[in-house]
């Protein structure tokens, strides 16, 4: 009996196992034709698609191109005899300019130092390659006793310019009553708007110190970029304190990636002379530089508002060149700074054609001892760079 048990148990084994491995068999070949198999709904979107794709119209070809006409001949120029140039007579060389260690600076509006950050200086700062500039770039100060030597093109160019260019008509004479303004730091908020209105922001350092016989005037402008303060430019006056308030005679200027400037107001053979420039002019009393005209105008309204009345001519060199500058009175505005809001006095130096091209605006403050607390300047360009007082220190 156990026997046949066996047997029998050994027989559903046989086939439970003959079962399972047929039930794989069958369960594997399935598989293997899913994994084999396209659906049919992806394979019938993709046949329509490349039929769409194959079956597209094609872009019709270009029309031919008609063959090239012939060349009318043409009856040849007439001949034009050159015309003589008489050679410019060569302007006198400019004087030696002393040694200054100031640092390197950016751009400058024209009268007043502001800043320019759109300038080689400003993207040399930023970390952009900086543009070819006619000065000698680097740490190229002029060296006293010696007479700046530009390279012969620029030399050309400046001599043809100082021949092209009338000198500026002298500003009639007209005297001012002064009252020296006493010595003092201060320091503004520079705001900038490039034409392409790119914003820009930093400072700026007008200092003067004054004594019974003499001055000197610095100014310092720099921004920030990527939390780091540059400095962009330096400008020094120096000179002497008359009876015509501020009597400059010596302005150098260095502008960042660019050699140092020097202006000579010569007072012994009364001229004023560049070294960036063969120009030359005749120094007549009371002509200021870039640094010391907002303070000439302070000394002016200090002694006596009233003669702000009318127009202020005054004779002002640059680095390269001078004319005469005229400002008046806009009017009287409250302007908001740092310090609070503060009643001025508007004076503005329209552009003048032939001379400059930009606007100047200064506001002089009676509360504060008639010092300049706003610069602006208006560009040709559309470029606006605003200057405006956060503190002032008198020493």
């Amino acid at each position: 009996m156990s026997t046949a048990h066996a047997l029998i148990r050994r027989r559903r084994q046989l086939v439970l196992g003959a079962l399972t491995v047929v039930l794989h068999v069958l369960v594997f070949r399935w598989f293997a034709g899913q994994m084999g198999r396209v659906p049919e709904r992806a394979f019938r979107a993709a046949r329509v698609t490349m039929a769409e794709v194959i079956e597209a119209p094609k872009p019709p070809p270009p029309p031919p191109v008609p063959p090239p006409r012939p060349a009318l001949a043409q009856p040849p120029l007439p001949e034009v005899a050159p015309v003589p140039v008489e050679p410019a007579a060569a302007a006198p060389a400019s004087p030696a300019a002393p040694a200054a260690g100031t640092p390197d600076a950016a751009a400058s509006g024209a009268g007043v130092p502001v800043l320019a950050p759109d300038a080689d200086g400003v993207a040399a700062a930023a970390g952009r390659q900086p543009g070819q500039d006619g000065a000698a770039a680097g740490p190229g100060a002029v060296q006293s006793g010696q007479a700046a030597k530009p390279d012969v093109p620029a030399q050309a160019k400046a001599q043809a310019d100082a021949a092209a260019k009338p000198a500026p008509a002298a500003p009639e004479a007209r005297h001012y009553k002064v009252d020296m303004p006493p010595s003092a730091d201060i320091t503004l908020d520079v705001a900038r708007t490039d034409a392409n209105g790119t914003k820009w922001s930093g400072d700026a350092l007008l200092s003067w110190r004054v004594t019974p016989s003499s001055y000197r005037v610095q100014v310092e402008a720099g921004i920030g970029v990527l939390f780091a303060h540059v400095n962009l430019l330096t400008l020094t006056s120096e000179g002497t304190v008359g009876d015509e308030g501020f009597v400059p005679t010596l302005m150098t200027e260095r502008r960042r990636g660019r050699a140092m400037t020097a202006t000579h107001f010569n007072r012994q053979d009364g001229t004023l002379t560049f070294s960036a420039s063969a120009a030359k002019y005749a120094l007549v009393p009371g002509a200021q530089d870039k640094a010391s005209v907002p303070l000439q105008l302070t000394a002016i309204a200090r002694a006596d508002p009233k003669q702000l009345s009318g127009n202020i001519d005054i004779l002002v060199g640059e680095d390269r060149d001078a004319s005469v500058f005229t400002f008046m009175v806009a009017g009287q505005e409250q302007i908001d700074t740092r310090l609070g809001r503060i009643a001025t006095w508007h004076l503005v130096r329209p552009p003048k054609p032939g001379s400059y091209n930009s606007r100047l605006e200064l506001w002089l403050a009676p509360a504060y001892g008639w010092y300049p607390v706003q610069i602006r300047n208006v560009e040709a360009s559309g470029a606006v760079t605003t200057q405006t007082v956060n503190n002032i220190a008198i020493k």
